[in-house]
């Protein structure tokens, strides 16, 4: 399975974080609009600098053929000088999408092929720039409920919202998230142009888990060495 980076990315998505202190940031409540969760999750997302979490990723749709499946692990970690990113994927096909800050690497095992490109092309994506700490949720897309077929349930602990790119993205039409009430996401719903649709299930979720990580150990997390034989495709 050869995973899109942009929706992997989505996946990066708008998810991560630090527990709320009640002296500092509003608590979820039964009357919040769309615009409240957009703004606590934001909030919660801007006092996060690292972030590691397991994903089920489910994409479907005319133009992909049969349903993809994928899952793995995945680590953020913000800092003033340079934003990094993996995602690990380890089932079905081993791939690792990485950004060391400077430049962009996709390896896919089953096809011995490791592309290389710079990192900067990464910040044009919306959902990227919200995880690199460069975007704003409600500067760059409108804010809107939840469509009729995903809602609302008062049983459980989730809130959905909808986000529409305010400048039209390519690959994304919209999104949908469902926010904890502590501020957290659980599941993200990418809906592309062509009525493709990845879902993203998220768990252990861990913010900041790498601040007592030595710089060493932080290289070392963010760099990957291909196989010997591996085609390098530099864009």
């Amino acid at each position: 399975m050869k995973t899109n980076p942009c929706f992997s990315l989505c996946t990066a998505l708008l998810t991560c974080l630090l527990f709320f202190s009640a002296n500092s940031y509003s608590i979820a409540s039964e009357a919040e609009s769309p615009e409240d969760i957009a703004q606590r999750l934001q909030l919660r997302y801007d006092h996060m600098q690292s972030l590691t979490f397991n994903f089920n990723q489910d994409t479907r749709g005319e133009i992909t053929g049969r349903p993809r499946k994928g899952s793995g692990t995945a680590t953020f970690l913000k800092s003033a000088s340079k934003n990094q990113m993996r995602w690990d994927y380890t089932n079905p096909k081993r791939q690792v999408l990485l950004n060391d800050g400077v430049l962009f690497y996709m390896y896919f095992e089953e096809l011995q092929q490791m592309i290389i490109s710079p990192a900067e092309n990464l910040e044009k994506d919306l959902t990227y720039s919200f995880f690199s700490g460069k975007g704003k949720l409600q500067d760059d897309f409108h804010i809107r409920p939840a469509d009729p077929d995903f809602g609302n349930d008062t049983a459980t602990d989730f809130k959905v919202i909808k986000l529409v790119p305010i400048t039209p993205q390519s690959q994304v039409q919209d999104i949908h998230l469902w926010v904890t009430t502590d501020s957290l996401i659980r599941r993200i719903h990418i809906q592309d142009h062509f009525g493709t649709v990845t879902v993203l299930n998220l768990s252990n979720i861990q913010p900041d888990a790498l601040k007592n990580m030595s710089r060493s150990q932080t290289e070392a997390l963010f760099s990957f060495t291909p196989p010997k034989d591996t085609e390098i495709i530099r864009q």
